[in-house]
């Protein structure tokens, strides 16, 4: 009894002292659960969908125009009545598998579930202790605004059906390592088929093209397959690096969502999972798209040369647009008459003139970039058929075919990818 007495001092240190190293111990799981999960959330780039324009990270409420209504992001913050502060495992686990919410109801492929669901259940789950280490934000989003038949969830039965593989990703074995990891990071995290790939009918990715580019919210998320004549074919392994890094390169720079997720995603990618990604985007299947990819003459800030200017007449009937002294009034600051930074990119070369629009309408600015590329928006200081001749003007002078924009193709657009 005497040595037991003797030895309860002894071991009350002892659980004192193991007390503390347990905690440490768990203090440092729970770091690194945390700081894998920040790394995790970056690259699924939930910061962009999930934020409005000046409003709280994660709070949604930004808003999502599709073709039968608009969609607001919800609130994913660990607020318990507004946000997902009261979600279990399991509920979370649902809705990123299966794209069913805590109250049961089906969500929207807005919510890129049918990507997020390739996704091991272990980087989930750290996603989830995240962003359940933010700050909670009470914030209710705006209710949903949608056409019948969309406003009916329960129709998503069917769709998930036929567009949601429900499975996670497969390691392909013949294959190599840094090839699986990037697959995983573009096919699942990055989830760069949601905007890469155009959808058919029924909101469904077009498998048969995939990652031969579509238009999203007013701007076009250009082919990435190695197709030489208009996806990435001819872009060198450093430029697509760099691009995926920075938005910034010689075939162009990233601006709108693209750019948002290099500002928000990519920019915090290592440079091993960059590679990864590269290695993975070069073995794609090639596909063609109706916009030609970059001619790199001119797009570095080099001289255009005679080869590169239009047919005589063709010059001439530019010269003499308005077009032109629209160029003069508001580009020449910055471009020059030879076209610096414009000749021969990608968003010059479409006919469309899709993503050149929304630059001038919106500019942009690069901050993964140092702040370098960037650019105002000229949409409250011209008119929409001024804008439309400085369009034709550019795409005519400086791309692969002039464009025929006319007034009311701007005050379209203008209320596109908003």
């Amino acid at each position: 009894m005497r040595r037991i007495k003797r030895s309860l001092p002894l071991i009350a240190a002892f659980a004192l002292s193991v007390g503390p190293v347990r905690s440490a111990a768990a203090a440092d799981v729970r770091s690194e659960l945390l700081q894998r999960g920040e790394y995790l959330t970056r690259a699924a780039d939930c910061v962009s969908c999930h934020t409005a324009p000046d409003g709280e990270q994660f709070a949604g409420a930004r808003a999502f125009k599709l073709p039968f209504g608009t969609l607001y992001s919800p609130n994913i913050t660990p607020d318990a009545s507004t946000g997902i502060g009261r979600w279990s495992d399991d509920d979370f686990l649902r809705a990123m598998y299966e794209g069913i919410g805590k109250d049961g109801q089906r969500l929207y492929p807005a919510f890129p579930y049918p990507a997020y669901t390739l996704l091991s259940r272990d980087d989930v789950l750290a996603i989830k202790a995240y962003l359940f280490s933010l700050k909670p934000v009470a914030k209710v989003p705006p209710r949903n605004h949608l056409t019948f038949p969309f406003n009916m969830r329960w129709l998503m039965v069917f769709w998930d059906w036929l567009y949601n593989p429900g499975q996670r990703f497969e390691v392909d074995a013949s294959r190599s390592p840094e090839w699986n990891r990037g697959a995983y990071l573009v096919e699942a995290l990055g989830h760069c088929g949601e905007c890469h790939t155009p959808r058919n009918l029924l909101y469904g990715l077009d498998s048969h093209k995939k990652f031969a580019g579509a238009v999203t919210a007013g701007w076009h998320a250009y082919n990435i397959t190695p197709d030489r004549t208009t996806g990435i074919g001819g872009w060198s392994e450093v430029e697509l690096a760099r691009y995926l890094s920075t938005g910034d390169s010689p075939h162009g720079v990233a601006a709108g969502p693209m750019g948002e997720a290099v500002d928000n995603s990519l920019r915090y990618l290592s440079r091993e999972d960059v590679a990864a990604m590269v290695t993975y985007l070069r073995t794609i299947s090639p596909q063609t798209s109706n916009v030609p990819a970059a001619h790199l003459e001119g797009a570095r800030n080099g001289p255009v040369s005679a080869s590169r200017l239009p047919p005589a007449d063709e010059l001439n009937r530019l010269h003499a647009s308005a077009g032109v002294r629209m160029f003069a009034a508001a580009c020449t600051g910055c471009h020059g008459w030879d076209g610096r930074g414009l000749a021969g990119t990608r968003a010059v070369n479409d006919p469309e003139a899709t993503n050149l629009v929304q630059v001038v309408l919106k500019g942009f600015h690069l901050s993964a970039a140092g702040g370098r590329p960037n650019m105002p928006g000229f949409a409250a200081g011209y008119a929409d058929r001024e804008l439309a001749d400085l369009a034709n003007y550019v795409t005519g002078r400086f791309g692969a075919k002039t464009s025929t924009l006319k007034a009311d193709d701007l005050a379209k657009r203008r209320s596109e990818g908003d």
